[in-house]
């Protein structure tokens, strides 16, 4: 898992049957408390979270966990968005977002 920041949609003409009614997102690593970016993007499947563009969000990267998330075994799926992230603390700091 890792937390990162929506800065996109995806649209494609063509979809697997599995991913119909999901949108897709793209989503960049971030250091969760610095915000600084800590790689490349890439796309995930949004899950009921609301998330968007400019959301800081938690994300599921591992194929088989994705698929169990989505209750899809043959869905062609490795990362997920499953929560949209409000706060993080680690060693006495706290950061906050806002809701985007």
């Amino acid at each position: 898992m890792f937390v990162a920041e929506v800065i996109g949609n995806v649209w494609g003409t063509r979809k697997h049957k599995s991913l119909s009614d999901r949108r897709l997102l793209l989503v960049r690593p971030i250091d969760p408390l610095t915000e600084k970016p800590l790689g490349d993007a890439q796309i995930a499947v949004e899950y009921g979270t609301g998330a968007g563009p400019g959301s800081i969000v938690l994300v599921l990267d591992e194929g088989g966990s994705a698929r169990s998330v989505l209750k899809d075994e043959a869905a062609p799926v490795r990362t997920v968005i499953v929560g949209v992230v409000d706060s993080v603390s680690s060693g006495g700091r706290v950061k906050k977002y806002d809701s985007a």
